[in-house]
């Protein structure tokens, strides 16, 4: 049994509104009631909500308005702008996951709120995590052609990979599926981890460097896939790859709701 971490504190500014309850689904469902959903499927016990103080009472609502969440999972609700340095703009994704370390115990996934992972992808890394040390992360990767809108760049996270191990990560802009310049079978990141407890005293530290640079800055951010590559780097953290062949779903703009409501009615 695991946790599942559901980052769902971005503010959506491209999007325009709270990305994390746009509905996707054909019965009005969110991407996160799909996560929930997948991940309980996968031996999820514990689910742990990272929100903003803001739209806290809006996500219950949604959860409400839709008859409630499973029984039988146990569910905590996280404000990421209640830890550390109050800032309009949240900390970014490590200090996400950070703000929640005092609601977990156990091996646990992190995913983003406003994507669609696939139930095999939960499947796939619950499987992977079953025997993780402490010193061992997992990330689930996706083919690069599986990730890409039909309109449009994005930024993806592609994988350095040996062995069946994750040596590196770069970050890549502007890609899009009319001018791709990379294989469509690259693996690359979505953010679907899984972690054990003792990386959280690894982000801490993290965070603490990263505020002694970045404590004036209005828009800096502590991001996930930059402190795993640090403590890889540091021979701290060793991380495996498994691969899905899932296809991501996801909504920058709110031009991309129809073509996202489309691709989850096929499935």
């Amino acid at each position: 049994m695991f946790t599942l971490v559901v980052m769902a504190a971005g503010l959506g500014s491209r999007f325009g509104g709270t990305k994390q309850l746009a509905q996707v689904g054909p019965n009005g469902e969110a991407f996160l009631d799909f996560a929930i959903a997948d991940a309980r499927a996968a031996g999820a016990g514990r689910v742990v909500l990272i929100v903003r103080s803001d739209i806290e009472a809006d996500v219950r609502r949604h959860f409400a308005a839709r008859g409630g969440l499973p029984h039988d999972l146990e569910v905590t609700y996280v404000r990421q702008d209640t830890y550390g340095p109050p800032r309009p703009k949240p900390w970014g994704t490590a200090h996400a996951v950070l703000s929640a370390s005092e609601a977990v115990t156990g091996p646990f996934a992190v995913c983003n709120a406003d994507d669609y992972y696939g139930a095999s992808a939960y499947s796939t890394l619950a499987g992977a995590m079953q025997n993780m040390a402490d010193d061992e992360a997992w990330l689930c990767a996706y083919r690069l052609g599986h990730t890409l809108p039909a309109e449009g760049v994005v930024t993806r996270g592609v994988c350095e990979v040996d062995g069946g191990r994750l040596i590196g990560i770069v970050e890549q802009e502007g890609i899009s599926r009319a001018d791709n310049q990379l294989p469509e079978d690259t693996l690359v990141s979505m953010n679907l981890w899984a972690f054990s407890p003792p990386f959280f005293d690894a982000l801490r530290a993290g965070f603490t460097g990263f505020l002694e640079e970045h404590h004036q800055s209005p828009t800096a951010e502590y991001l996930l896939p930059h402190a795993v590559a640090t403590h890889m780097q540091s021979d701290t953290l060793g991380v495996g790859v498994a691969t899905t062949e899932e296809k991501w779903i996801g909504v920058t703009n709110p031009a991309d709701l129809e073509a996202a409501r489309r691709a989850l009615r096929s499935r």
